[in-house]
């Protein structure tokens, strides 16, 4: 049976008209102008000092269009900063999360055989695929904790949880392991500072995933190996989670035989990009 999982903390903005895609892809940090219809890209809108306002999925919906699978909290913001961007672009940006949802289906190999207006692979990893669709079109099943389960072990950070918008470069969100910039595109918005990041190694701190012994401790909770912050704790689900980390203190922390330790539970960190 397929699993489809309503994702009802997203929202979907759409980006049509003439110049829709060449928008885009000057703004976002990947490349939209090769996007296929059975794709879908990961990208962030940046602040020029290269920090993360928005993240997203970008999809082609047909006749030059693109739809945006983003946070719903965020979808006035993104919806008003797109239209102080495209100035005289011919362009068109609507909150379209009256009529369409979106929809996980994390267990699939292949696309499902429903009645979505796109659908394709999640390109940050192993989630299965993800589908856009008009409300109630795609019956759905309560496995919400299933899919965020599968989406920590993944890796894959979570926007307000597992890292701070508007404070946070994209390789500290791990955007540059999750196929979520393309440093051959050219310009966009910040490009310069993720750039630079790259080519000088300056990146200081990344999420990490762990391994609790027991549960894992909730978001927001200070980690410190001896006497040293190294960072703070994110998404969980049972004993496995996701944190900021300082990737220096952690080194040294480890190398020096302490501990990580958060809330009273021991935690064992993966290298950021492990499986």
């Amino acid at each position: 049976m397929t699993t489809a999982i309503l994702l009802d903390d997203r929202a979907i903005i759409e980006v049509a008209g003439e110049d829709a895609g060449k928008f885009l892809h000057n703004l976002v940090t990947n490349d939209v102008a090769s996007l296929k219809p059975d794709e879908a890209r990961y990208a962030a809108l940046l602040t020029p000092q290269g920090k993360i306002l928005f993240d997203f999925l970008v999809f082609a919906a047909g006749e030059g269009g693109y739809l945006l699978d983003c946070p719903l909290a965020l979808a006035a913001d993104l919806e008003k900063r797109l239209n102080i961007y495209k100035l005289r672009s011919k362009v068109t940006v609507t909150n379209r999360s009256g009529d369409l949802e979106a929809i996980a289906f994390p267990d699939q190999t292949e696309a499902p055989k429903v009645e979505a207006v796109v659908i394709a692979a999640d390109p940050r990893g192993p989630l299965g695929f993800r589908a856009i669709a008009a409300k109630g079109k795609i019956p759905t099943q309560d496995g919400r904790s299933a899919y965020e389960a599968r989406r920590i072990h993944a890796g894959v950070p979570l926007g307000g949880v597992d890292f701070d918008y508007g404070a946070t470069f994209p390789h500290e969100a791990n955007m540059d392991l999750l196929a979520g910039i393309d440093f051959k595109k050219g310009c966009f918005v910040g490009q310069e500072v993720v750039s630079r990041m790259k080519h000088r190694g300056l990146v200081r701190r990344r999420v990490a995933k762990y391994r609790a012994q027991g549960d894992a401790p909730g978001p927001g909770e200070a980690i410190r190996a001896g006497d040293v912050e190294i960072g703070v704790t994110g998404s969980r689900q049972d004993g496995e989670g996701l944190a900021m980390i300082r990737l220096d203190r952690l080194g040294d922390a480890l190398a020096a035989g302490a501990t990580p330790v958060a809330a009273g539970a021991t935690l064992s960190f993966e290298e950021p990009g492990a499986a």
